[in-house]
């Protein structure tokens, strides 16, 4: 191999390497995020100005159709929560699935960008290639994210709602 055969397979290649340890460098700081910094919504993770509904990701992105599809790299990391396993009903369960929900929506954003950076070392068509499999990547993990906090916020609610009525 020589010549453009090899300068291809080492710019996938770092391509590849670079995905890789961006995704973990991401994943590792919001690891290391405390619970407090994601309780509430930042400017990043809340609701748009645009109505955003749970039947509007159902209907016109057919959400419930390939959700199950997406992996959950929630345990990846020591200590990390798969957000299958809080599937209790209790408000605490609840209330940290709703956090979860918000780390992997910043780390999603905070992966995007990097097909920015392949422009060091690709042309244009392949700088054009990353930013296609960045957005096919993160855009349904964060449509997922939104979608379940919009199901998750009003049951919450409702439970907290009737912890403090006494019933």
């Amino acid at each position: 191999m020589e010549g453009p055969a090899v300068s291809n397979a080492v710019a996938a290649l770092a391509c590849a390497l670079g995905w890789l340890l961006w995704s973990v460098l991401i994943g590792g700081l919001a690891h290391g995020l405390p619970r407090e910094a994601l309780v509430g919504d930042s400017w990043l993770t809340r609701p748009r100005p645009w109505p955003e509904t749970k039947e509007a990701y159902e209907r016109r992105l057919g959400i419930l159709r390939w959700k199950s599809l997406l992996p959950d790299a929630g345990a990846a990391l020591p200590g990390g929560v798969r957000k299958n396993s809080l599937v209790s009903r209790d408000p605490a369960t609840l209330q940290r699935l709703v956090e979860e929900t918000r780390r992997a929506e910043l780390v999603h954003l905070a992966i995007w960008p990097f097909w920015i950076v392949t422009a060091l070392w690709l042309p244009p068509a392949g700088v054009l290639i990353n930013l296609v499999f960045a957005t096919l990547f993160n855009l349904p993990c964060l449509w997922l994210q939104r979608y379940n906090r919009l199901r998750l916020q009003p049951l919450l609610l409702t439970m907290r709602g009737r912890d403090s009525s006494g019933r």
